[in-house]
C-alpha cells in the first residue's frame, strides 16, 4: 500500500469517527463546552433551583418555523437548554414546542399569554419580505404562570429560564425597601430595576420621615437619587438600621449636571456629610473620561441645521470592574456626572472599589461650565482608573453589628423616568449593577452570574495611529505579496519538475 493511499484511508477514518461522535452526542445530548465563561454549562444556581423543585414545571415554547438561520438558532439553543434542565431534574421539567404560525388557535394562545410577534426580514423568491415570528415561552407551576415574551439568539437564556422557574417556585420573597420622602424616584420610575428585582424580591416603599420607622421585616434598603437633603432624624434612623445589621445601597448625585443649561453644580447635601463621618469621601467633582457616551447636539451646516451625536466626557462608559459579586460579569455601565470615591475610615471596615474610569480620565471640581462643542484631546486627561463606586463591609456604625453597604456616585443612571411618559431605555448592565448589589447585600448571590452570562458587548480596543497605518498598508500589500509569492513558488516548482524530467530523460538515453 503506497503512502498516498494510506493517508487517504487515515483521513477517511478520522472523518468517520468525528461524524459518528457528532451523531452520538446529538442523540444523547452530550456536548463539550469550551466557551469562555462556560456558556453551555448549567450554573450551580440553576442546579440548586432545579433541585429545590417539588412540583413539575410545564414549559410551552412558541417558536415559528422556517426562519433565517441566525434567528432559528434561538429555537435550537432553547430546546437544548430545556433538554439539559430535564436531564438534571427528571420529571420536573416538561416541555413542548408549537408553531403559532401553523394555526390561529396557537397564535391566539401565544398572544393571550403575553407573547407578541416580531417582524423579521426574510428572503423568499429573491425578494425581501417581512414575516411575523414568535420567539417566546410560557411556564406553568400549579396555578401560577410566568411568560418569557422574547427569546433572542445570544441572549442570557439560562437566566431568563432559571429566573422564571425561581419566580414560580419561590414562596417567601425577601422584602427590599425603597426609601421615599426626600425626592427619590418612585417604583414606577425604576421600571427596569423593579422588573428585575421582582423575580426574587418584594419591593416596598419605606417613607423616611420624622414620624415613621423602618419596618423590622426589611433588612435591605435602597436609597436612590434623593433630591432633598436628609434631615437629622432620617440620618439617625439609617444609623440605627445599620447598627442592627441592616444592609444599604446608595446611588446619589454629588454633582447635578444639566447639558441643556451647560453647567454642573455641586450638591452640598447632608448625605455626603453623613458618609464623610464614616470615612467615605465622595468628591465635590465630576469625572471626565475619554471613553464616554454621546449627547445629541444641533449643528449648523450652511443653510441647514443637523443633529449630531457628540461624545461628552462627563458621561463615562465604565468597563473596568473589580473582581467582586456586585460587578460579576458586567461589561459596560453608563454613568452621568459621577464623582470620585475614596475611603479613609477605620480599618475594621473592608473597602472595595468596584468600578473605575478608563486609563484616560480625570476629574473637574464643580461648578463646571459645559461646552458640548469642545474639542477634547488627550492632554485634557491626566489621571486613570478613578473609582466611582465602592462596597463596604464591617461595623459601619461605632459599636454596631457587621453589615454591608454599596455606594454609587450617580443617582440618575438607574432611573427610567415616569412610566406614564414612556421613560428611557437603560443599558442592561446599569440594571445588573444595582440588582447584583441587592443580591450581595441580601446574601442571595446565586443568580448574579446568570444575568450577564450571555455576551452583550465586546468592544474592540482603539488602535493607535501607527497601528492603523500599519493595518491599512498590510491590507493593501498583503494580497499582492501573497500573489507574487505564490507565483514564484509555482515557477520554481515547475522548473524543478522540468529539471527532473530532463534528468530522467538523459538517464534513460545513457
Amino acid at each position: 500500500m503506497n503512502r498516498t493511499k494510506q493517508l487517504s484511508i487515515t483521513i477517511a477514518l478520522i472523518a468517520a469517527i468525528i461524524i459518528m461522535a457528532n451523531l452520538l452526542s446529538t442523540q444523547l445530548h452530550l456536548r463539550l463546552d469550551l466557551t469562555q465563561g462556560s456558556q453551555y454549562t448549567l450554573s450551580n444556581a440553576t442546579r440548586d433551583i432545579l433541585h429545590d423543585l417539588h412540583d413539575p414545571v410545564t414549559v410551552k415554547a412558541y417558536f415559528s418555523k422556517n426562519l433565517p438561520p441566525n434567528i432559528a438558532q434561538a429555537r435550537r439553543d432553547f430546546r437544548d437548554l430545556l433538554i439539559e434542565y430535564a436531564n438534571k431534574a427528571p420529571g420536573m421539567i416538561q416541555y413542548s414546542f408549537v408553531d403559532p404560525n401553523s394555526s390561529e388557535e396557537y397564535e391566539q394562545e401565544a398572544q393571550t399569554s403575553g407573547i407578541r410577534p416580531v417582524l423579521i426580514d426574510v428572503r423568499e423568491k429573491d425578494q425581501m419580505q417581512q414575516k411575523k415570528a414568535y420567539l417566546g415561552a410560557v411556564l406553568n407551576l400549579g396555578d401560577k404562570q410566568e411568560t418569557i415574551p422574547l427569546i433572542q439568539p445570544g441572549a442570557a437564556m439560562e437566566y431568563a429560564l432559571s429566573s422564571a422557574i425561581k419566580k414560580l417556585s419561590v414562596t417567601n420573597k425577601p422584602i427590599v425597601g425603597l426609601v421615599q420622602g426626600q425626592g427619590e424616584p418612585a417604583a414606577d420610575e425604576l421600571g427596569q430595576l423593579s422588573q428585575q428585582l421582582d423575580i426574587l424580591y418584594q419591593t416596598q416603599p419605606v417613607p423616611l420621615t420624622d414620624s415613621t420607622a423602618i419596618p423590622p421585616n426589611i433588612r435591605t434598603l435602597l436609597l436612590i437619587r434623593p433630591t432633598d437633603s436628609l434631615r437629622p432624624r432620617a440620618l439617625e434612623k439609617l444609623d440605627s438600621f445599620l447598627a442592627k445589621g441592616g444592609k444599604l445601597a446608595i446611588a446619589f448625585n454629588r454633582i447635578m449636571g444639566n447639558v441643556q443649561m451647560g453647567q454642573a453644580r455641586p450638591i452640598n447635601g447632608s448625605l455626603a456629610a453623613w458618609l464623610g463621618r464614616r470615612g467615605i469621601d465622595v468628591g465635590n467633582n465630576a469625572v471626565i473620561d475619554a471613553q464616554c457616551g454621546t449627547v445629541p447636539v444641533q449643528q449648523r451646516a450652511g443653510y441647514f441645521t443637523l443633529q449630531a451625536n457628540v461624545h461628552l466626557p462627563y458621561l463615562p462608559l465604565i468597563s473596568s470592574f473589580a473582581d467582586h459579586p456586585v460587578t460579576a460579569g458586567l461589561e459596560n455601565v453608563v454613568l452621568e456626572f459621577p464623582s470620585t470615591i475614596r475611603y479613609s475610615g477605620p480599618a475594621a471596615v473592608h473597602y472595595t472599589p468596584l468600578a473605575f474610569t478608563s486609563a484616560i480620565s480625570d476629574s473637574q471640581s464643580a461648578p463646571i461650565y459645559i461646552d458640548v462643542n469642545r474639542h477634547w484631546t488627550q492632554n485634557d486627561f491626566h489621571n486613570s482608573h478613578l473609582p466611582v463606586a465602592a462596597a463596604f463591609e464591617g461595623p459601619l456604625v461605632s459599636g454596631g453589628a457587621t453589615t454591608r453597604m454599596v455606594v454609587i456616585t450617580d443617582g440618575n443612571f438607574i432611573v427610567n423616568g415616569p412610566s406614564q411618559q414612556g421613560g428611557r431605555e437603560l443599558t442592561p448592565d446599569n440594571v445588573n449593577l444595582v440588582s447584583n448589589a441587592v443580591d450581595w447585600l441580601t446574601d442571595n448571590t446565586g443568580l448574579i452570574g446568570l444575568r450577564t452570562k450571555a455576551v452583550t458587548s465586546r468592544p474592540l480596543r482603539e488602535p493607535s495611529d501607527a497601528a492603523k497605518a500599519l493595518i491599512k498598508y498590510l491590507n493593501f500589500l498583503a494580497p499582492i505579496l501573497l500573489a507574487i509569492g505564490y507565483g514564484l513558488y509555482r515557477a520554481r516548482r515547475n522548473k524543478n519538475i522540468r529539471v527532473q524530467r530532463m534528468h530522467a530523460h538523459y538517464t534513460q538515453n545513457d
